[in-house]
């Protein structure tokens, strides 16, 4: 099938799409409405397209908070670490060509969707490093960190070691305090689902978080398709939060049933782990509310066969409804199709108060939701390590007037002054947030 073709055909999916029915703030928070399933022969496809910004424009941060530019010009980052000497690291990365695990018809036209809307870019496969050195949050410094790496994305830094999540494996290198550039080559401590044996490598993402004492590593891994229809036995270990031991790199499940755990982060007053999670698609504009959740050891969060608990997703043949029984249904709604991709809890009350104590999150924003939903970054607030208040913007405006797409929010971070950090894949564009109070 030809791109045009398959072009085509997205544009009729999209004709052919009904409207989501529930009103905005229903399909969030503690206590969301779960609506019926409406599955049909024909998805709904609706796309942003790609566009950029346009020069001299930013997102619009909410009332109180300023945002400009911290470093443009970048190939698709993707995720942030921020070093102890303040140094920023941003992987540039895209999936591994091939091996998708969508064939046929549909994987053709997945693969137009993702080119029109700004992700079907080659991977450069890099992490570059971005320094302000006189602290005016603009970044004047940029080298190239470390290369010739397979789709990075998770880093994490446990004393002179740092680790790198690849798509297929975790790495470490040694990394000297302000070095601009890692001086050791990277060495394997481990493969992870998608190594090159493996014929499927659907979500390919691979985020990592270390324990406080820096001894073993949590590892998010998406699954491997949209509700198994590659067979569980091609979801071995994904769907999943892993638990890897450094100094051996032996893994186990931590937690599962988790349709694509991206972001995780420690909760800094119950010093609990959450994770912002991708739900099934597919099955109407209004299913399923992506989430943000605490997650336990052992606890099944009900992938691919139920969802936000014990609703029964009945395209899953055979049912498993011991598991079913034993769901655990999430945290907190954070809206049906947003693609929430980044997660990062506050730090200070650099912010300001209202941002004190909760957690920001970057929504990538929808394809199978008409009206679009996401393409925000927004802020969960929290009291004693729990979710306390609605849902509340931080940066949005990353859909023009018309519908395009002039970015897209993927990982998020503090700085060492508080600021938050906001990786833009479809903007090319590491944005900075700080309070206007501050400025």
């Amino acid at each position: 099938m030809r791109c045009a073709t398959c072009l085509g055909l997205v544009a009729t999916l999209s004709a052919c799409a009904g409207q989501a029915s529930l009103s905005s703030g229903e399909d969030t928070g503690p206590d969301p409405v779960i609506a019926k399933p409406a599955p049909s022969a024909i998805p709904t496809v609706n796309i942003a397209p790609a566009q950029g910004w346009p020069a001299n424009t930013t997102p619009t941060a909410a009332a109180g908070l300023s945002v400009q530019a911290y470093a443009t010009g970048l190939d698709h980052p993707r995720w942030l670490y921020v070093l102890p000497n303040g140094d920023v690291l941003v992987a540039e990365s895209n999936a591994p060509p091939g091996r998708s695990g969508i064939g046929g018809i549909k994987g053709k036209v997945m693969g137009a969707v993702k080119k029109r809307a700004g992700g079907a870019v080659p991977s450069a496969n890099r992490i570059t490093l971005l320094r302000d050195r006189n602290g005016d949050g603009v970044a004047e410094t940029r080298s190239v960190f470390a290369s010739n790496l397979s789709s990075p994305f998770g880093m994490a830094l446990v004393g002179d070691t740092l680790y790198i999540a690849n798509t297929d494996s975790l790495m470490r290198a040694h990394y000297n305090a302000g070095d601009t550039r890692l001086s050791a080559t990277p060495t394997k401590v481990a493969d992870l689902p998608g190594k090159a044996g493996d014929k499927f490598n659907h979500h390919w993402t691979k985020s990592l978080l270390p324990a406080s004492d820096g001894s073993r590593f949590y590892i998010g891994v998406g699954s491997n398709s949209n509700i198994a229809e590659n067979g569980m036995e091609a979801e071995a270990n994904r769907a999943a939060v892993l638990e890897l031991d450094a100094a051996s790199g032996s893994q186990r499940v931590y937690a599962s049933g988790l349709r694509n755990p991206v972001g995780l982060a420690w909760e800094p007053r119950s010093h609990q782990l959450w994770a912002v999670v991708n739900e099934r698609d597919e099955l109407g504009n209004d299913l399923v509310p992506d989430y943000l959740t605490r997650v336990d050891r052992g606890a099944f969060y009900g992938w691919p066969y139920s969802y936000f608990g014990q609703h029964v997703d009945t395209r899953v043949k055979p049912q498993r409804p011991d598991l079913v029984a034993s769901a655990r249904r999430p945290d907190y709604a954070l809206g049906s199709h947003v693609a929430p991709l980044g997660l990062t809890f506050a730090s200070s009350d650099a912010l300001g108060g209202d941002y004190a104590e909760g957690a920001f999150v970057g929504l990538h924003g929808s394809w199978n939701r008409k009206p679009l939903n996401g393409y925000k970054v927004v802020f969960v607030p929290f009291r004693d390590g729990m979710p306390s208040g609605a849902i509340r913007d931080v940066l949005s405006g990353f859909l023009d007037d018309a519908g395009n797409a002039r970015g897209r929010p993927v990982g998020v971070a503090t700085d060492r002054s508080g600021a938050l950090l906001v990786a833009d894949d479809v903007g090319n564009v590491v944005w900075r947030v700080t309070s206007t109070a501050s400025r």
